[in-house]
């Protein structure tokens, strides 16, 4: 009999907690100055809740993480070398974020070099030697497909090609509005769902070799980026990759490594019409409700 009572009250806790997380995420998309979709998923309890979790959004730099997974799977076939030697030449540099493009033409960091500063400096001259040394966009986006991840992800174009579409924007035109709602003009299209499900496999270490994941993740724990978003009010260890395209786009996908177990959180930021720093200290604050809720 005190069994069945001990399991009755975990039960009715567990659902009182699933409705305090539906409700946590209602609220944080509503306070969100802009479109807010977010997921998350408690790796240990396998607690989740998503508000526009499946709606497609504009990735900006998030849509890097999928280049990132993708090389390291090859790699972990023999057929790239993370060790090999890349010279990067004049027309490599790319503008935007990242920190190659200060360095004098013939740096030759290694590809590993590269994928890193990918990912932590969202460096776009790293980002297009890594689309290139995985066989481009279309390659990207066929590994998608066979991965099963394509339902609302896709990698659109090089770094290079964007930002060479908004340097012939004449001065009229309005660039937001093209960021905001014009998909020719987006990096990637991913949803909140898709990317944190991938997030989830770097975790558990099903996507590829545990070596590799465990590259990955130290990669995403050492990101310069973002430290106002998922960080912010929060003293946890937190793997994360960012995506910006300021004042518009504040993005934010990671993993909170919180006392009670991993909690994945897929934050995306569009469309956003109120002060940008205010944007990404709400994407902090929800981090902090969210761990002082699980974390009980």
């Amino acid at each position: 009999m005190k069994s069945l009572i001990a399991l009755a009250a975990a039960a009715l806790l567990l659902t009182q907690q699933s409705t305090a997380l539906h409700n946590l995420l209602t609220r944080a998309s509503s306070e969100f100055p802009g479109k807010a979709g977010i997921w998350v998923k408690h790796l240990t309890t396998g607690e989740t809740a998503g508000i526009r979790d499946s709606e497609i959004f504009n990735s900006a730099s998030v849509i890097k993480i999928p280049v990132l997974v993708l090389a390291f799977q090859i790699a972990d076939k023999g057929a790239i070398n993370l060790d090999e030697r890349i010279t990067i030449r004049k027309e490599d540099i790319r503008g935007g974020s990242g920190i190659f493009r200060y360095h004098d033409a013939g740096l030759q960091p290694t590809f590993r070099d590269v994928l890193l500063q990918m990912v932590i400096t969202s460096d776009n001259t790293a980002t297009d030697l890594a689309i290139a040394k995985v066989g481009g966009v279309a390659r990207v986006n066929a590994w998608l497909k066979e991965s099963g991840y394509a339902d609302g992800q896709r990698l659109v174009q090089t770094t290079g090609d964007l930002f060479a579409k908004y340097n012939a924007l004449a001065p009229a035109d309005d660039r937001n509005a093209k960021t905001n709602a014009d998909r020719s003009y987006w990096l990637g299209e991913i949803s909140p769902k898709g990317v944190g499900l991938m997030i989830e496999a770097i975790e558990k270490k099903t996507i590829a070799s545990a070596a590799a994941c465990d590259a990955m993740l130290r990669m995403m724990r050492a990101q310069q980026a973002g430290s106002r978003r998922l960080p912010h009010f929060i003293t946890l260890p937190v793997a994360h990759k960012t995506g910006d395209f300021p004042p518009v786009l504040a993005n934010d996908v990671g993993i909170i490594y919180a006392r009670s177990g991993p909690i994945v959180v897929s934050f995306l930021g569009n469309a956003i019409t109120g002060n940008y720093g205010e944007a990404e200290d709400r994407i902090g604050r929800f981090a902090q409700q969210l761990v002082e809720l699980l974390d009980k």
